[in-house]
């Protein structure tokens, strides 16, 4: 491929297209052939954020594609990441390290275009040591008033010459209305740049598709790169929301029944700016675990185990549980020592107190007082990837917070601690550890009086590998990989038409 490796980048009709798993499994393909591949998205918004080795913070969809394609994550992979928080702000964490919060104004009048010099930066670092970069987008490259500072989408395919194929999700309708009208309204420059489309989540006969897919290449003289089947099981690392009703949905669980007699039901808390509920993901893996997302105190009632996960908010956090009554009904659970486990965020609001003048400003807080333990903000993030032992197992996390807690008593748990039945850890992805996850969910079912039993077996790293490997069977089976491989090895293909009416 040249000195300077290949490129493409997948853009999106809508958000949530599918652009995070397409991408994923380009990558996944790619290094199957051989290819030495790297993902990038130069910015990301999203809570759902993952420490590399290095201590620096990235989108976990990013840590995901660089799990795909077989790499050690960096921040040269996302090198802007925007973390909503209150009051329509964000914080920028820029390579990693975040320098600031910002309005959404005021991210767009400036200081977003002041960032382009180190996302290119970026881009170049990557395709000088990679034989191709996987470049994912944001939303849709048709967002028409923020062209101008766009960064992500066609800003940056344009600054590296990349080819773009727009993702469109079949399943919502419209796909083709949606295809001409994200072309039709992008400007001559950049409609130069529009390869063609790749069809996402189509259910039924690929062959009463052919006909709309002729016309839309006789409508836009660009062609369509594949028809991607719906796949259930696939909504691995999410990255820009919940993807589930909180009306009591279940999560997607391995459809294996339970070994004991019993299952064991989760119910995680809702919280507002829920951040890293893939937290539990590696739970809902295990087979007769029940995972559901709740906001309402009954629905605690019949749970075995009740997660408060990680939040940016933990004073918002807080105020939620106490506005709907699950405050009362966690420190129930605890009167009656039934478990409850809280993550980061989560950990905090279950102390004595919480005292913050950097996330909401709100000063001291009592916390729920189910854990002897007082938080105080600091205006440095801790970022790293500890390593411990719990409950005689060997467990891996990573830590993504401004609390720092002071723990005064209980025991000891993952640098957090435990008392009875209610557990706080600031560790993210703890419940990865296989053999610490059976022996968490053998206490919770213990406590629980449910006669469950953890498979003996189940690799929480396996299965995403083996989720990560139909991600590039998808691509290999469904894409035209060949006119793919041109793509990103040539560049984009001259002589497309410019479709009217532009960019306004």
């Amino acid at each position: 491929m040249g000195k300077r490796g290949g490129g493409l980048l997948v853009a999106g009709t809508t958000s949530d297209a599918g652009k995070s798993v397409v991408t994923a499994g380009i990558c996944r393909w790619l290094v199957r052939k051989g290819v030495k591949v790297a993902p990038f998205k130069a910015q990301n918004m999203s809570l759902n954020s993952f420490v590399t080795r290095e201590g620096a913070e990235i989108g976990r969809a990013q840590a995901m594609q660089a799990a795909a394609a077989r790499v050690e994550p960096s921040a040269l992979m996302n090198p802007v990441l925007l973390k909503p928080g209150g009051d329509r702000s964000s914080q920028v964490v820029l390579m990693g390290k975040p320098v600031g919060e910002l309005s959404a104004r005021g991210y767009h009048s400036g200081r977003q275009e002041q960032l382009f010099g180190t996302v290119t930066d970026c881009l170049e670092q990557l395709r000088a040591t990679h034989d191709a970069v996987i470049c994912e987008g944001a939303g849709s490259p048709a967002e028409i008033n923020l062209r101008r500072t766009d960064i992500v989408n066609m800003g940056i395919a344009r600054a590296g010459r990349l080819p773009v194929v727009v993702v469109g999700d079949i399943d919502r309708g419209g796909v083709f209305a949606s295809f001409f009208g994200t072309t039709a309204l992008l400007s001559p420059e950049d409609q130069e740049l529009i390869a063609g489309y790749l069809v996402n989540k189509f259910r039924g006969d690929v062959s009463l598709l052919e006909p709309g897919l002729e016309m839309l290449r006789g409508l836009t003289g660009r062609r369509t790169y594949g028809v991607l089947p719906f796949a259930h099981g696939l909504g691995i690392d999410e990255e820009d929301g919940l993807r589930v009703s909180l009306r009591g949905a279940v999560r997607e669980s391995v459809v294996a029944p339970p070994l004991g007699e019993d299952v064991l039901r989760v119910a995680v808390c809702a919280v507002p700016l829920m951040s890293n509920f893939t937290d539990v993901d590696a739970l809902a893996a295990e087979p007769g675990v029940i995972v559901r997302f709740v906001d309402r105190p009954e629905e605690l009632a019949d749970a075995d185990l009740v997660v408060v996960p990680g939040t940016r908010g933990t004073v918002r956090a807080l105020a939620w549980l106490r506005e709907r009554g699950l405050a009362d009904a966690l420190v129930r659970r605890a009167a009656e020592d039934r478990p409850v486990l809280g993550i980061c965020g989560g950990f905090q609001l279950l102390g004595e107190r919480v005292e913050d003048e950097v996330e909401s400003r709100a000063g001291v807080v009592e916390g729920l007082g189910l854990l002897p333990v007082r938080v105080r903000f600091a205006a440095e993030k801790t970022l790293e990837r500890p390593v411990g032992e719990a409950l005689g197992e060997r467990v891996e996390g990573y830590e993504i917070h401004h609390g720092v807690a002071e723990v005064l008593g209980g025991e000891p748990f993952l640098d957090g601690c435990r008392v009875g039945s209610v557990w706080g850890t600031h560790w993210h992805g703890s419940l990865e550890s296989d053999a610490f996850r059976r022996a968490f969910l053998r206490r919770v079912a213990e406590a629980a009086g449910r006669r469950f039993v953890p498979a003996p077996d189940t690799s929480f790293a396996g299965l995403r590998e083996e989720q990560l490997d139909r991600l590039g069977d998808l691509i290999e089976e469904h894409a035209d990989t060949d006119a793919l491989m041109r793509l990103i090895e040539d560049g984009v293909p001259a002589g497309a038409p410019f479709i009217p009416p532009g960019a306004p």
